[in-house]
């Protein structure tokens, strides 16, 4: 059952990593000014925070399965309008509608996730959850560009529809309600804002929020560098595959097992820090050859990053507060991906300046974190004395 999970959370990352190569394109189609495409790439991130939060508090309140169900059934028909949009209101409306019910999907799917995971292996089991990441942000891209180049972009769209909507009746036959998750007592007795103070927690959000603001930038950012660079097109997909393909074989390795032997917060960081290399020197590339090692390179980054933020909630939380805490946290990751892709749109950014902002963001962050982890060390150790 938990590979039936694992395949969940693939289906929900298709549905994102696939418009990473088209919707730069199919906004710029309805409406070319650089605003509203970044305006367009980051609608999906800024209703997909609220989705998230929203869905933390029906999964402590209910359990994950009527969540994970729900959101796959409307995201599903969502998904549908967007072969009808035909005006810049009408792709607006259609995008925030799929990033609020996108967002019920990964809390309830990581949640469930989490509370089947031994609390001294959840960086491992977060790591072979990231591998169903890693096969999304492999098939996904290369999808979503190979099928819009031979097709249209319509049938992306309607294709992970069918298979959002199949998943769902799946999800109601199979997938078991656990009773722990279903009788929840005092749902409600932790709040949003104590779960933001808790310090690990901070770190992982502080995190999530760096990370996806990368990710936001690449997505906005790196098919107008193909573009520019006169590289066809499918090449979008392909070099977003590589990072995938890279965190992947990490996360399935033996070497995963590095994420349960340090410190989740030191990865954390060290990702980080690999990031921002990785942008950096994207922001200067000129060939594919060249592309396609900075891809490596941040896949390697987000592979380090990706399981130890997601590994900080699992071991910080209980399971009566693990829903609100997920969908918390991925509400930071949209947050991340609206500033990245929105800022970088309304500051018309060429591709070379916009990837050193981002990877300014992700230093400062690592730098900030240090900080915060050394001020917290120094105060336990002068509580015990």
């Amino acid at each position: 059952m938990r590979y039936f999970i694992f395949f969940i959370v693939i289906v929900a990352f298709i549905d994102t990593f696939s418009q990473l190569p088209i919707m730069s394109p199919f906004a710029k189609s309805i409406d070319p000014s650089p605003a509203f495409i970044g305006l367009i790439v980051g609608m999906y991130s800024f209703s997909n925070m609220f989705g998230n939060i929203l869905a933390g508090f029906w999964i402590d309140k209910g359990g994950a399965k009527q969540v994970l169900i729900s959101g796959l059934a409307i995201t599903g028909s969502v998904l549908i309008l967007y072969t009808l949009v035909e005006s810049p209101m009408q792709l607006i409306f259609v995008r925030f509608f799929h990033g609020l019910f996108g967002g019920f999907l990964v809390p309830a799917a990581f949640t469930v996730i989490a509370n089947r995971g031994k609390a001294n292996k959840q960086g491992k089991s977060m790591a072979l959850s990231g591998a169903a990441v890693g096969s999304s942000a492999i098939m996904g891209p290369a999808f979503g560009a190979v099928i819009a180049a031979k097709y249209s972009v319509d049938w992306v769209f309607l294709i992970i529809a069918a298979a959002m909507i199949s998943s769902a009746a799946f999800a109601y036959v199979f997938l078991p309600s656990r009773r722990l998750e279903e009788k929840r007592i005092d749902a409600h007795s932790e709040r949003l804002m104590p779960l933001i103070k808790k310090p690990m927690l901070t770190v992982s959000y502080a995190g999530a929020f760096s990370l996806m603001f990368a990710q936001g930038a690449l997505a906005y950012l790196l098919p107008l560098q193909v573009d520019h660079l006169q590289f066809n097109s499918i090449f979008s997909g392909i070099l977003l595959s590589t990072f995938g393909l890279t965190a992947i074989l990490i996360f399935l390795l033996p070497i995963n097992k590095i994420f349960d032997k340090y410190k989740h917060q030191y990865t954390m960081m060290a990702g980080m820090a690999v990031l921002g290399i990785a942008l950096i020197l994207l922001s200067s590339a000129a060939s594919l050859p060249f592309m396609f090692f900075c891809m490596v390179l941040y896949g390697s980054g987000f592979a380090l990053l990706f399981p130890s933020i997601n590994a900080l909630i699992a071991n910080h939380t209980t399971e009566k507060t693990r829903g609100k805490a997920f969908g918390l946290f991925y509400a930071f990751f949209s947050l991340g991906v609206v500033a990245g892709s929105t800022l970088l749109g309304l500051l018309g950014a060429t591709f070379q300046f916009g990837f050193v902002i981002a990877a300014a963001v992700l230093f400062f962050t690592v730098f900030s974190l240090y900080a915060y982890l050394s001020k917290i060390s120094t105060s336990y150790l002068k509580s015990q004395e």
